[in-house]
């Protein structure tokens, strides 16, 4: 029997793994919290909709269902391959980027999109994920000495810079800021020296002044509306006004399921999308906003358990990277409804309605539950057992 468990044991750190036990190593508890909050959100958007599953709920329930299909696809392949072809997706993602910058699709003021025809796609939300795997395959294998050493880092930063830099002339400053914080969090898992963390904090403080000459008028706004809500309070500052007073008139325990005045006779904004959590947090009260934050407080838990847990650092990195992801996510949105941060266009992970954010969310967590999956198999710096 010991021989035997030996011996299952070397199979596993080789990755060589049937199907079955790959399916027993996936950690169904994260699925289905998972579930849950994507349940609870087509739930917010049948109530967005006055009772009806047209146009959001259906929707999203035919998204969702396609996007937990692919989580469990990535959570099934060898954790080798994306490292295999971590710069090849990074790549594409690229290409994407400059794709939308020629001809890209303008909405909302915004030139995000690609018009698939039977789907809007938007590369900076993949790119998100491009980005961790890339990093990860570049850090992987790297000691501390490599991470202190200045002319190492200069890869990585190039990495993180020309995405940035292309989706902040989309416009979308709040997805560029993700891209980099997000970005931040696998080099500090990495080991680099924090002295450079606040030399590029105070270098990007310092070009705030500058930076604000090339900001468009409708983001001035909003940082202005952000300073002093009331300045337009029909104008720039109607959307977080709004919200306030939903948040507000929910109370302790709401008003209840569709019952919520702010929302149904649309005086909030965007219920579908950016302020869906005002929408919540009126019809079912402060308890019923704590129980979802409850809920992805878990799901962040569950992300840097399994960071903690893996024993290859490119599985630790593309944990990381997508957990803080995934943080950013949550804190962006909620802060942003409440007036803490100016209102940028993060949605609310797995609940606002929407198409290639879903699709990022899940595949992000698929690849979170691939490294859980193969957190115990020995890679080398090529991601091959032998090298």
């Amino acid at each position: 029997m010991m021989l035997g468990n030996e011996f299952t044991s070397a199979r596993l750190r080789r990755g060589e793994m049937s199907l079955g036990e790959k399916l027993w190593q996936v950690s169904w508890s994260l699925v289905l919290v998972i579930l849950v909050v994507g349940s609870i959100g087509l739930g917010m958007l049948y109530s967005a909709a006055n009772g009806s599953w047209d146009p959001w709920a259906s929707r999203q329930a035919t998204r969702f269902a396609v996007g937990i299909a692919l989580m469990l696809a990535v959570a099934l392949t060898d954790i080798r391959f994306w490292m295999r072809y971590a710069y090849a997706f990074y790549g594409v993602m690229l290409v994407l980027l400059v794709a939308v910058e020629i001809k890209g699709t303008i909405g909302m003021g915004a030139q995000r999109w690609i018009d698939l025809g039977f789907f809007q796609l938007q590369p900076s939300e993949l790119m998100k994920l491009a980005l961790v795997l890339a990093l990860a395959r570049y850090f992987h294998g790297a000691d501390l000495e490599d991470a202190r050493r200045m002319s190492f880092l200069i890869p990585p930063v190039l990495l993180v810079l020309v995405p940035f830099g292309l989706v902040l002339r989309q416009p979308d400053l709040g997805t560029a800021l993700m891209l980099a914080a997000g970005s931040g969090a696998i080099a500090w898992l990495v080991g680099v020296r924090l002295w450079i963390f606040g030399l590029l904090l105070g270098g990007g403080l310092a070009a705030i002044p500058v930076a604000w000459q090339f900001l468009h008028g409708y983001q001035k706004n909003r940082v202005l509306t952000f300073l002093n809500p009331e300045r337009d309070p029909l104008g720039a500052g109607y959307h977080i006004l709004q919200s306030k007073i939903a948040l507000g008139s929910g109370g302790m325990f709401g008003k209840g399921f569709m019952a919520g005045t702010q929302a149904h006779l649309n005086f909030l904004p965007e219920k579908q999308t950016d302020f869906i959590f005002t929408m919540m947090a009126e019809e079912f009260g402060m308890v019923g906003g704590l129980v979802l934050l409850s809920l992805y407080v878990v799901l962040i838990i569950y992300g840097f358990a399994i960071t903690f847990r893996c024993r290859h650092q490119f599985g630790r990195l593309v944990a990381m990277g997508v957990t803080m992801t995934f943080f950013l996510y949550v804190f962006i949105n909620i802060a942003m409804v409440m007036g803490l941060i100016p209102v940028v266009g993060v949605p609310l992970p797995l609940i606002s309605y929407g198409g290639t954010a879903m699709l990022t969310l899940l595949l992000g967590f698929g690849l979170l539950l691939c490294v859980f999956v193969h957190r115990d198999i020995q890679m080398g710096r090529r991601g091959s057992y032998d090298d």
